[in-house]
């Protein structure tokens, strides 16, 4: 039915106004009681679909990815969809607005998305008060920095996301991966990143300390675009740092044989969907196979069937997110993904 009926619809607007639209219609739909049938049609319950990754029990290993629900929304409305666990963010110290308008572009005959949003959102302690409610799925909070902060200042940045989401959220994602804050990518280099986690490591055992909690587990999203030497840098870093794992992939700055006219395909910003879906299962694999799996991998990047799905997790992906696929698919990928998953028993 979405593909039908929903998605022609959407796709007839524009991409960021499409975006406010769903979140309005899913809010109202929600509101008047459409939430029970969204998980009767959603939602597959199974025990043999649980998982135990960086010390938190997931229901199901899909989650949302960051980017959907910037400002933690509607975490609790998508869970309703059959999400596993839902990525806030990223989230910055200061509300900005990101990049100037048009900044979201469709690619509809290579089923991708370019943006470059620019880490718009309503800053962190805006969606503190949100996150107060109850929580009825697994929550990550997607921290980064604000626009205006040099790099040689951006882990005051990282830490005042951490402190202030710390009682909230139940894991934290690092991204320094981004394309489209200038100079962010910087700070995938192995020393100013092997910095900011230790900062983030040594203040997140402080806080649990503090508030007398568990550590929260920490998570370095990364690009499609490292080479096979910077991932073997990433290793090196989740190994010294002590990170609790790795969320692959960000998108891309590549453009390799895309279908999609010029004037969409040579706009600046990172690239999702189908085109990246190769490319990050082997970062995926290539982190698996060189540490020993020695740390937990969260596969993004490309899933638009349960066959993606499926080859992400039989790479080394502990658990996987949707975003690109969710909006060109729809909700309907969820159930279809984890049902896959019971055949194939991964």
């Amino acid at each position: 039915m979405y593909k039908i009926l929903v998605r022609p619809i959407l796709f007839l607007l524009d991409a960021e106004k499409a975006h406010y639209f769903t979140f309005s219609l899913v809010r109202f739909l929600s509101k008047i009681g459409f939430s029970g049938l969204f998980r009767a049609l959603y939602v597959v319950k199974d025990k043999r679909l649980q998982r135990t990754v960086f010390g938190l029990k997931f229901d199901n290993p899909v989650g949302l990815a960051a980017g959907f629900d910037k400002n933690a929304q509607l975490f609790n409305e998508f869970s309703n969809f059959g999400f596993g666990f839902v990525e806030i963010g990223t989230l910055t110290p200061k509300p900005q607005d990101g990049n100037p308008k048009p900044r979201l572009f469709r690619l509809k005959s290579d089923q991708a998305i370019i943006n470059r949003m620019g880490f718009n959102n309503l800053g962190v302690f805006d969606a503190v008060e949100r996150l107060k409610k109850d929580h009825r799925v697994l929550i990550g909070g997607n921290i980064g920095k604000n626009k205006v902060t040099p790099n040689e200042e951006a882990t005051k940045d990282y830490l005042i996301c951490l402190d202030a989401l710390f009682d909230h959220v139940d894991y934290f994602a690092v991204n320094v991966s981004s394309p489209n804050t200038p100079g962010l990518r910087e700070l995938q280099d192995k020393e100013p990143l092997t910095a900011l986690l230790k900062e983030l490591k040594k203040e997140n055992t402080k806080y649990a300390i503090k508030s007398k909690d568990k550590e929260k587990p920490i998570l370095l999203k990364i690009a499609p675009d490292l080479t096979d030497a910077q991932l073997l840098d990433i290793i090196d870093i989740v190994a010294e740092t002590k990170i609790d794992g790795v969320i692959a992939t960000n998108t891309t700055i590549e453009r390799k044989n895309l279908k999609s006219d010029l004037i969409f395909t040579e706009e600046k910003g990172g690239l999702s969907g189908k085109p990246l879906v190769n490319r990050s299962t082997e970062v995926i694999r290539f982190l698996a196979e060189k540490s020993g799996k020695a740390f937990p991998i969260v596969g993004v990047g490309g899933i638009h069937s349960p066959k993606d799905a499926l080859e992400k997790l039989e790479a080394g992906a502990d658990l996987i997110q949707l975003y690109t696929g969710f909006i060109y698919e729809g909700p309907s990928l969820v159930k279809q993904i984890n049902k896959a998953i019971l055949r194939a028993e991964v």
